[in-house]
Formats: C-alpha cells, structure tokens, sequence
C-alpha cells in the first residue's frame, strides 16, 4: 500500500537532523523502571518531552524526576498528538487498549513504538498497521531483544552451522503474578501468560529457526486458584516448523522465577540462561562433541537501544525492523494457540512471509541504569 505522504510531522523530511520528541503513554510498571530511564541513554537522538496517565501522582513525580515539560491525561491524549509538540509516542498500556491509542497516533502522523504483544488479535494488529502505512508513519513493536547481544549471538551461532542442522528448540518462561494484576485479566484483553510471557517463547523460536510455523498445538492448566479466574495458570505449546523442526515451550504465572531457551543441532546445542531477562546477567553454554563453552553477558539497558533505533530510522525515513508486521506474526500464534487450547486439537497455520530476521548487525548497547523508586505500581510478583 501506498504511503501518504505528511512532509510537516515528518523529520526526516524537516532539513537539520534533530531529536525525536516522545510522549510515553502509560506509566505502569515497565514503564517507570525501564522505559523512562531508558531516555537517559538514548539522548543522542531521543527525548522524553511528555506524559500520558490518569494518575496525578504520577504525572507530579515522574514528570518531575526526568524533567518532563508536559503531563496529560488520556481524555487529552487527542488533544496532545493534535498539537506538534510531538513526533512519537511510546505505547506502554494494557495490551486491550494498543490498537486505539495507536492508531490515534498514526491518523495524527505520530511515529508509534507498541510494546508487545502488538495488540489482542489479528484484526487489531492489522489495523495499525493499515493506519501506520496510510498515514506515512513509522510502527515498530517492541522487541528489545532484537538488539541484545546475548540473544544475537545465539542467532549467529545457530545459523553458522557449529551446532549442525538445528532440530529442537525447547524453553521455559515463569514467574509468580500476584492477585489483581493487569496480566491476570480474560484472553479478550491480551491477559494470560501466552500473550505476556509465552510471546518471548514464540519470537525467540522463530529467529533462532529463521521460520514461520506451520502448525501449533498447545494445552493449558489451572489448579483453581482465585487469581487464575480470568487467566490461564500455565499453557504448553508445541509449534512444527519447516523442515520438520519442533519448538516446544511452557509459561506460566505461577511459578518461580525462570527463564531460559536451549536449541538442539545435529552436532551440538546452546542453552542460554536469563534468556528474556532485563534485569540479570545471562550465560550462554555451547556444547559441541562434548565440549563445552561458557559465556557471560552482563546486564545491559535493553530499551535505549529501541529508543535510538527508532528514532534513527524516524530521521532518516527507514521502515523499522521488528516492525508492525513482526508483532502481527507473533499474535496470530498465540490466538492459533487459544484456539488448540479451546478445541483439544492441533491447529494449522497459513504461510506468512517475513523477509527480515534479526541479525548481529542490529546489536546496540548501553550500559546498565540502576532500578528507579515507583510511584503507584508494584512489580507483577509484587516484590
């Protein structure tokens, strides 16, 4: 589809290069302890010029802490896009709600950067993505680990063949969430731990095979706790690949804390540990004809790098890659997985093409940034 072009909202197109102007919408959780601070190291290029929240505590403190000139709340959050003052938001809301703010943005010509899962469904992801192209804006989803130098590295091992032909691809994602929180909420608003952790599972199985599944197959369980209402307590899934590869993973809210991915070729596997992580070290194991080798990745800040990436690519007119595209190809497993879930059954899945896979080239790093004090939030697990 032809893009229309806005020259006014567009500064690539706007003479000396400049700063990309944000507004962070939502200031829950990820946002206060990662997205915000993040800012810091993406000054080259990026700065946080307002706020979007309800919470007037929030506004004051926060707004005050990194020097915001603007708070707003969501009534204003129109008013805001309408106003100049801005080239593209940061959407860090409930997953139900992406969809409208951002394609609000885009019909404003505001660069929109989704946190994931893109939206709730198919249709939602497609219409932002509609949205985006119809109204010459950028879409990226927020895929920080498409710039981490751990996960980018296990991508580099697996395709130069040390490992042989990769077959298997096995992980594990869990974590206790407590009572109350938004990830608790019905599939209908992306709740659960398929669309909140399970994702990680899916998207780092796709770039680790460099493929697009062909079939999915997945149960769930619940041992009826009060929290788990809404939610699925745990999913396990079983995706087939091309090549008659098999990805299987496990997620679940009530669980320790762990994290972790191995991949299993002909002649060797790797395992990373702390594999979706941004808080931690993670470790790399490489085991090929019974040796092995470790390597350690310190903590990074994950989310700068997303911040500088996208504002490159908003200064210099590029599509961004993980784009709106890479956050449809991950939602239409998960609702392919709902589906298998609901039916008992496998379900398959038509082709989908994705020309572009994440590759060394795209690592980014910047150092760590010590954990803020929150303001009106608690971590998922409540510590």
């Amino acid at each position: 589809m032809a893009r229309k072009k806005t020259p006014s909202r567009n500064p690539s197109a706007a003479g000396p290069r400049r700063k990309i102007r944000y507004a962070v919408v939502g200031l829950g959780y990820i946002s206060q302890v990662a997205v915000l601070p993040a800012f810091r190291n993406a000054r080259r290029n990026s700065e946080l010029v307002a706020l979007v929240s309800d919470d007037p505590l929030k506004q004051k403190e926060l707004a005050k802490r990194y020097r915001v000139p603007q708070t707003h709340s969501y009534e204003a959050y129109g008013d805001l896009l309408a106003s100049g003052d801005i080239d593209a938001v940061y959407i860090a809301l409930p997953n139900h709600m992406h969809r409208a703010y951002a394609v609000a943005a885009a019909e404003a010509g505001v660069h929109v950067l989704c946190e994931k899962p893109l939206a709730v469904n198919e249709k939602e992801c497609e219409d932002m993505i509609r949205a985006a192209e119809e109204h010459d804006v950028r879409l990226m989803t927020a895929y920080r680990l498409h710039f981490e130098k751990a996960n980018l590295k296990s991508v580099e091992i697996v395709r130069s063949g040390r490992l042989g032909e990769p077959r298997v691809f096995h992980s594990i994602f869990t974590m206790q969430v407590e009572e109350g929180n938004i990830r608790l909420g019905g599939p209908d608003l992306g709740g659960g731990p398929l669309y909140d952790i399970g994702i990680y599972c899916i998207n780092a199985a796709r770039y680790l095979f460099r493929a697009e599944p062909s079939e999915v197959f997945a149960a769930s369980a619940n041992i009826g706790e009060k929290r788990f209402q809404e939610s699925q307590e745990m999913a396990s899934a079983i995706l087939r690949f091309p090549v008659e590869r098999l990805a299987s993973f496990a997620c679940s809210f009530g669980a320790s804390d762990t994290g972790w991915y191995q991949v299993m070729g002909t002649k060797g596997d790797l395992r990373l540990d702390s594999a979706y992580g941004y808080a931690e070290a993670m470790k790399q194991t490489v085991t090929v004809d019974g040796k092995s080798r470790q390597t350690s990745f310190p903590k990074r800040d994950q989310f700068a790098p997303e911040l500088l990436y996208f504002s490159d690519c908003i200064l210099k007119g590029k599509d961004p890659e993980p784009s709106g595209r890479e956050g449809l190809a991950d939602v239409r497993i998960i609702r392919a997985l709902l589906r298998s879930i609901e039916t008992g059954r496998s379900v398959k899945l038509p082709e989908f093409e994705r020309g572009k896979r994440p590759t060394m080239a795209m690592e980014i790093e910047r150092p760590a940034i010590p954990s803020p004090p929150l303001v009106h939030v608690e971590s998922p697990s409540g510590d």
